[in-house]
């Protein structure tokens, strides 16, 4: 789960359950030609796909640390023995880039200038990002070829953090959103803008889309990406009214009504509830991060 930058440190301790499932791999399931997903069984731990060409492998997300890396790289050589030679890192949050140097030095790694530079700079440095032979950095888009494979690699703007990127497989019709997706579940929010995740949301439910590979939890549709969106959507729009009648943050954390939202995991130690994202959309109004 993405968390906000107070609990970053706090992400290796447990944040779902860590230490009881590190015995166990994740679940592999195949979406298409040499597309697969990798359902990780620490939910602390970040969900990966990976792309596989005799010429090399692309992962998108490597997990939490060197442990979840590892189980991540046994299920990838069930299936290739090829070297992976690109990682994208759909942001900057360690559950989702912990893993990388289990890939080896020589792989390249893909992010957005924001995410290189809140690794390398940012609370947590992390030094050896700089011993990769190769770091490229997204602005807006991106299309490499893996094998016979197109795959599209896109920065939305703002939007869970600063730096997401997405990644589309359009010959398996799959999304792998990094934290801009959870199935079933309210995200912990960062210093991205709310309305704007929103309208990426609306963007990759435009695509053709038959698998969803979400940032934790279960595989995914386009049934369950919608809900996700309108999830955000309806909350947003319950706290532009509200404040709009000049309700303070309180009286909205305390009004917020989503009754048809109370399948969604929430959790109150990591601000993921109703109450904590209409808090942080409120803040992002008042801020004028949003229109």
């Amino acid at each position: 789960m993405a968390i906000i930058p107070r609990f970053v440190n706090a992400l290796a301790l447990l944040l779902f359950g860590l230490a009881s499932s590190f015995a166990f791999a994740g679940e592999v399931h195949r979406l298409g030609p040499d597309l697969y997903a990798y359902i990780s069984s620490n939910d602390s731990s970040a969900n990966s796909t990976f792309l596989v060409s005799d010429a090399g492998i692309l992962v998108v997300d490597t997990g939490l640390n060197e442990v979840e890396g590892k189980k991540l790289l046994a299920e990838i050589r069930k299936i290739s023995p090829a070297p992976v030679r690109w990682i994208v890192n759909t942001h900057y949050h360690p559950d989702h880039r912990g893993g990388n140097l289990v890939f080896g030095r020589d792989a390249t790694i893909i992010s957005t200038p924001f995410t290189r530079d809140h690794v390398l700079h940012g609370p947590e440095p992390a030094p050896a990002q700089l011993t990769f032979a190769l770091n490229v950095t997204v602005k807006t888009d991106l299309a490499l070829f893996v094998g016979t494979h197109r795959v599209e690699i896109y920065h939305p703007g703002p939007a869970h953090t600063m730096g997401d990127l997405v990644v589309y497989f359009p010959d398996q019709k799959t999304l792998a959103t990094g934290d801009l997706f959870l199935t079933n579940s309210c995200p912990a929010m960062d210093q991205g803008d709310m309305e704007n995740w929103i309208k990426a949301l609306d963007s990759m439910l435009a695509l053709p889309v038959d698998h969803v590979v979400p940032g934790h939890f279960e595989l995914a549709g386009s049934t369950e990406l919608r809900r996700f969106h309108d999830y955000l959507n309806d909350l947003g729009t319950q706290v532009r009214e509200m404040r709009s009648k000049g309700m303070s943050l309180e009286q909205v954390k305390k009004s917020i009504s989503l009754t048809q939202y109370l399948t969604f995991r929430q959790f109150p130690q990591y601000e993921a509830t109703f109450a904590d994202n209409a808090e942080a959309y409120y803040k992002q109004l008042a801020a004028g991060a949003t229109q």
